[in-house]
């Protein structure tokens, strides 16, 4: 019989700074705090009731994945994304999720492929009701069921890296509500290539989506400086 597993003292440690990374991350990505805020450890731990020690092991998370800018002065800030960089970060979006389907798109499962398109049925409802909140994190979803196979654990990583930065925006959904069904049917079209099992098709399809995606922001927040 295998010995049973002896808790570490790090265990509870680990698991509240999970917490902390995803009530940080959720507070960027619904828009409660915008690029360039700040999130300090005191009002994360007040939040959560937990000490600030888990905090700052989240935060230097974040940091490294691109969420957040450490300043020694400053504190926790929101990381940004300038216009200008927005072509490049969505491009590296596209060619990384399109080798995410390209690698992982044969291993898909019955059941991976059954969540994707449970996820198309919510985000019909979610947009239909103009529900962009839950669109956001429909999105995310499925680009994850994507990504997250065996054969792309880096790729995930790096796409992760990504979308922080991106959703630290306050997010493209927001800025560009006609995108939502947009991007819908995009998702759509994705998935019926992977269904037919033409996985360079799919790829080809992630790679316009997310140009879509870039330059339709791009003019949003172009739109909004002339005003």
């Amino acid at each position: 019989m295998a010995r049973p597993r002896v808790e570490s003292p790090n265990d509870q440690y680990r698991t509240k700074a999970a917490l902390a990374k995803a009530h940080i991350q959720e507070l960027i990505v619904s828009g409660a705090v915008a690029a360039g805020g700040h999130i300090t450890t005191r009002a994360v731990s007040e939040a959560l009731a937990m000490s600030e020690t888990p905090m700052r092991a989240a935060m230097r998370r974040l940091d490294a994945e691109g969420w957040l800018d450490l300043h020694p002065h400053l504190g926790s800030v929101v990381a940004g994304v300038q216009a200008a960089e927005l072509t490049e970060v969505y491009a590296l979006r596209g060619r990384l999720g399109a080798l995410a389907i390209e690698l992982g798109g044969p291993s898909y499962s019955r059941q991976r492929l059954a969540e994707m398109a449970a996820n198309i049925r919510r985000s019909e409802k979610a947009v239909a009701k103009g529900q962009i909140a839950l669109y956001i994190q429909l999105n995310r979803a499925f680009h994850t069921l994507l990504s997250d196979t065996e054969q792309t654990r880096w790729t995930l990583r790096m796409l992760t890296i990504l979308w922080g930065q991106t959703a630290a925006m306050g997010g493209g959904f927001r800025r560009v509500p006609a995108r939502l069904a947009q991007s819908l049917a995009e998702h759509k079209a994705i998935l019926a290539a992977i269904m037919a099992g033409d996985f360079r098709r799919a790829a080809t399809l992630m790679i316009e989506h997310e140009r879509l995606a870039a330059s339709m922001l791009i003019a949003a927040l172009a739109a909004s400086k002339e005003t």
